[in-house]
């Protein structure tokens, strides 16, 4: 698209994780530094939170990148699951079929293969994207996992990631056991200004061609206030001012046209409402809400009386409702008439063809029909006037036999 105008290998801004596009900024490169401690201390539970595009999902991808071969790895990104299905697409992804399987039986399975890795020096990970979604059962379940340990460590580590809401579920009581099995916890916040500043003009220079392409400050300090330092926020609206600047063929992209670029994208509803990053609204509830308790009886209070307005409002009401009414009551009756027209043009036709068939005609389904003559209407041929001789004949003979002018 616009990768040639601005000398670009291909999109910076592209919304797919890619570690090749990670900007170490502060909080990104201690939530690395955090996971890789974690792995490499056979910690039990490790939980990263942060807001929806915060770079979760980028910064998973870049440490997985960067474990050796001496890892084994199994990630879910669907957590949509009850516990069995959550142990089965466990097993699945590292490899293993639990098909036909009892849950003991399952269990069994994955503990045998966790000890074989574990024999051949192999450190087996689990990684759960989306772990806010998860239930609480499904949650308890993952806790029970981790008991699958020897005397020294644990044969299976647990990488939590999700939604600042993941931290509130793991707070509520019913799930203190797993809490206290979590050795190593982060919580992504969003970029400040001057590390928005440098994460658009990374993107740009990991990009470029030849010389890269650079946004001022006042160009990325008014991307900052409008996407609230969300990476993906971020790289919409970036993506949007290169698309922008393309059409209209600017090689700098200033503020006025950025100012354009977020009207258009909020005038779409591309943005969306403006972002909380500590939003704790879970996706999926932990658990059914509980119904409410009953009221205890009290005595009802007097509605206050009606008002002026109040008489109006509802008058106006009961019109427009009126009006409906006689609008949908106009609607049936013209739907009717037509079917009675309609169901008239078919006897009709039908009547018609009767006729047809009874006379010997050929029936002509079509209507209306076409005229005929009758044959009492068609023109006659003139009568060809008898010749001198014969009228002669005729009138000294009197015969009245026909007798040919040739014979005379």
């Amino acid at each position: 698209m616009y990768e040639r105008f601005y000398r670009l290998r291909e999109r910076p801004f592209a919304l797919t994780p890619d570690p090749d596009y990670l900007y170490p900024s502060r909080v990104h490169q201690e939530a690395l530094n955090y996971l890789r401690y974690g792995i490499e201390s056979h910690a039990g539970f490790i939980v990263i939170t942060g807001a929806i595009g915060s770079g979760k999902t980028t910064l998973l991808q870049t440490l997985l990148r960067g474990l050796d071969n001496r890892t084994t790895v199994a990630r879910l990104m669907n957590t949509l699951l009850d516990p069995r299905e959550l142990v089965e697409s466990a097993m699945i992804d590292f490899g293993i079929d639990p098909a036909g399987a009892s849950k003991p039986a399952m269990l069994k399975k994955l503990g045998e293969f966790l000890v074989a890795e574990r024999s051949a020096g192999r450190l087996v990970l689990l990684v759960i994207d989306e772990a806010q979604n998860l239930s609480l059962p499904a949650l308890e379940e993952i806790r029970m996992l981790s008991n699958l340990e020897t005397e020294k460590s644990k044969l299976l580590q647990i990488i939590l990631i999700g939604q600042p809401d993941l931290r509130d579920k793991l707070d509520r009581p019913e799930l203190e056991q797993l809490r206290q099995r979590i050795t190593v916890s982060y919580h992504l916040e969003a970029l400040d200004a001057d590390e928005t500043a440098r994460y658009i003009n990374h993107r740009l220079a990991r990009a470029a061609i030849g010389a890269p392409i650079e946004f001022s400050r006042a160009v990325t300090d008014r991307i900052h206030a409008r996407s609230g330092g969300v990476p993906r926020l971020i790289n919409v609206i970036s993506d949007a001012a290169l698309v922008f600047g393309y059409g209209e063929e600017r090689a700098v992209i200033d503020e006025p046209l950025v100012e354009e670029v977020i009207a258009d994208l909020d005038a779409t509803g591309v943005l969306g409402p403006r972002s909380n990053p500590n939003r704790h609204a879970s996706v999926v509830p932990a658990e059914p809400a509980p119904a409410p308790a009953p009221a205890p009886d009290r005595p009802i209070a007097a509605a206050p009386p009606p008002t002026a307005a109040d008489d109006a409002l509802r008058r106006e009401l009961a019109a427009v409702a009126a009006r409906e009414s006689a609008l949908k009551q106009r609607e049936h009756e013209i739907a009717a008439r037509e079917r009675e027209i309609a169901e008239q043009k078919r006897v009709l036709a039908e009547q018609y063809r009767l006729l047809n068939t009874q006379a010997g005609q050929p029936a002509n389904p079509s209507w209306p029909p076409t005229y005929v003559r009758s044959a009492s209407l068609q023109p006659r041929e003139p009568k060809r006037r008898a010749g001198f001789w014969r009228r002669m004949k005729k009138t000294i003979l009197g015969s009245p036999e026909p007798v040919l002018e040739d014979s005379l």
